[in-house]
């Protein structure tokens, strides 16, 4: 598995398996355990997703040691604040039955993020969490934070596939030193994405799939990885990427795909912003 050195040498994985809408806890329990037999380290959660639980049963029964893995999860917009993150993350700790997390993300910009990025810099600081990012922050955002603040972001997770690709974001994200790790890499099937003419003729030349192919670009631009799946050869697929290397014009042709645009909705809307207030778990 390669990784990455994070911007404060912490190492990532660059691969890792996502856990976003796996609601039902036994069937999330079981493709953690199945990820990390197939040779995942690196598990994406959220508090919002509500399977931290199911997680942390599957890291207690995967005999893995502690070390050896790396995890991640988000504080939600109704804990953002100094006082209410402190509490959040103790709550993560326990479902996740682990004493520290590998990295801890904003997972909205939404609230007082502010307050929340003061009490993470602090349990950073105690050691309690390895790194501390954010999520969906847009570049404006990310200079705001970096500038009035302590610690710089590792990490920014934000949706990025062929048909929405953000490289200048990206590129601003390197200068920055923040590492850009992808969510809906596969643009969760939208416009065809399986089907795509483009894609698929790439991997016809390596003998490789389209979602193999959709990875291996993502982490030739040093963006990492979190695709989500329940199916053990579906895991194995996305695994299976470290055996080839996309040319030059493979990943033009792959750059020429981008519209522009998100495949689910405007993060910035107003209507949007509102939807994602209302989001309650607890």
């Amino acid at each position: 598995m390669q990784k990455i050195k994070l911007n404060n040498d912490v190492e990532m994985p660059l691969l890792g398996l996502g856990v976003f809408q796996v609601e039902n806890l036994e069937e999330c329990e079981e493709a953690v355990l199945t990820a990390i037999d197939s040779g995942y380290r690196l598990i994406d959660t959220a508090a919002v997703y509500l399977n931290e639980s199911a997680v942390g049963n599957a890291i207690k029964k995967s005999g893995v040691k502690r070390e050896e893995l790396f995890i991640t999860t988000k504080l939600w917009i109704q804990d953002a604040g100094y006082e209410k993150t402190q509490k959040a993350f103790e709550t993560s700790l326990k479902k996740l039955q682990v004493d520290y997390l590998d990295l801890y993300l904003i997972h909205r910009p939404l609230g007082d993020y502010y307050g929340s990025w003061r009490a993470m810099e602090d349990l950073y600081k105690e050691g309690r969490i390895r790194a501390i990012g954010i999520s969906n922050f847009y570049p404006d955002e990310v200079v705001d934070l970096v500038a009035h603040n302590e610690v710089v972001p590792a990490v920014n997770q934000i949706e990025l596939n062929p048909f929405f690709q953000r490289a200048d974001e990206h590129e601003r994200l390197k200068k920055n030193n923040i590492l850009t790790q992808s969510w809906a890499s596969f643009a969760e099937g939208k416009n065809d994405f399986f089907k795509n003419e483009v894609l698929s003729s790439i991997g016809q030349k390596y003998n490789k799939s389209i979602a193999q192919v959709t990875l291996r670009w993502l982490i030739q631009r040093e963006i990492a990885v979190i695709p989500k799946s329940v199916k053990k050869e579906r895991m194995e697929e996305n695994y299976d990427i470290w055996d080839f290397e996309l040319s030059k014009a493979d990943m033009d042709a792959i750059a020429a795909l981008d519209t522009g645009k998100s495949s689910f909705f405007d993060q910035r809307d107003p209507d949007t912003a509102e939807w994602l207030t209302r989001q309650k778990f607890h």
